[in-house]
């Protein structure tokens, strides 16, 4: 297992990098949640252009809640298997609007109780729509973390189990942002660009 040492080295050089260079934001937590259950085996362009046009139509749960199935389908269509998505971000909106006073929860053990949820959905809920301290793993951060000998994991759940181990907690909610960044640009899943990666020095991957 990595040190926090080394943690924070390669944060820091994910940082300072061009490339990778750390994005500041945070939305909506409503946005968040459904844009990251859009986003599920779909890629990045596809969920960014679906969520846009959903929430240029409806802006609240109560409204997701009450449009029809069809509209939804139609709206979402370009993402990855559209028909399921839309009945679970019509489900989830209800739940939100009728238990939740339209206000997305705060904490993870209520966010995880909303149908489609998992832990990743979650902590992204956390990070992006509430600045809260956690760690979203997705596969970029699971390969990556692992490619870099940071953890030995074959699970996003274990991943996400580890680093909270070894990463100072200030450090959390860059994590995902960079490591995403630095998977769609550099550490792809084939063919990383090895020979353009600011981590190539202390990487035990390198080809």
């Amino acid at each position: 297992m990595a040190s926090a040492k080394k943690i924070i080295e390669i944060i820091e050089k994910l940082k300072g990098n061009k490339l990778t260079a750390l994005e500041h934001y945070q939305r909506d937590p409503f946005v968040v949640l459904i844009s990251t259950i859009l986003s599920q085996r779909t890629r990045d362009e596809n969920t960014i252009r679906a969520t846009n046009k959903l929430f240029s139509v409806y802006k609240t749960p109560e409204e997701i809640a009450k449009a029809p199935l069809e509209k939804l389908e139609e709206i979402i269509k370009e993402v990855g298997f559209y028909k399921v998505k839309a009945k679970r971000i019509k489900e989830v909106s209800r739940i939100i609007a009728e238990k939740y006073n339209n206000s997305v929860p705060d904490n993870i053990k209520e966010l995880l109780k909303l149908p489609g949820v998992g832990r990743k959905t979650a902590n992204c809920v956390l990070v992006y729509g509430y600045n809260k301290h956690a760690i979203p793993v997705d596969t970029h951060v699971h390969r990556i973390s692992n490619r870099l000998g940071l953890v030995k994991t074959k699970s996003p759940e274990e991943t996400e189990k580890e680093l909270t181990k070894i990463i100072p907690k200030e450090y959390w909610r860059e994590l995902n942002s960079l490591f995403v960044k630095f998977g769609q640009i550099i550490c792809k899943p084939i063919n990383p660009r090895c020979n353009e990666c600011p981590l190539a020095d202390i990487c035990p991957s390198k080809k």
